[in-house]
């Protein structure tokens, strides 16, 4: 699998507590999607800290400890691919944010 130098990224926020089909976490899911549609790559980013649209205060902080974290997903991938992963994905992203950024991919693959 190879990437041209121009791709897109798409990166998604959602809650650590957010669900798929309710059992399966919502970042997991969506990261077995991606390697399912045959995407180039998926990374998963805990954070310790973040707010969305509803201002509540997401944070590991030990004196205001939260059990949903925020969890960013990265796909880079070529933009048809993305596009028609993101028309696949929708359904399940009931809340949270999806953004599109353009990216100049400079090195895909193993060095041998």
């Amino acid at each position: 699998m190879s990437i041209k130098e121009k791709a897109l990224c798409l990166r998604i926020f959602v809650g650590e507590k957010d669900r798929s089909n309710g059992t399966t976490p919502l970042y997991e899911a969506i990261v077995l999607k991606a390697r399912e549609a045959h995407l180039a790559g998926a990374t998963v980013f805990k954070s310790p800290m973040g707010f969305g649209h509803s201002s509540l205060l997401h944070t590991a902080n030990i004196l205001r400890l939260s059990d949903d974290l925020p969890m960013v997903v990265e796909i880079i991938d070529a933009e048809k691919k993305i596009m028609d992963f993101l028309q696949t994905i929708k359904p399940m992203i009931k809340s949270g944010l999806a953004t599109l950024e353009e990216v100049k991919v400079v090195h895909y693959g193993s060095g041998g």
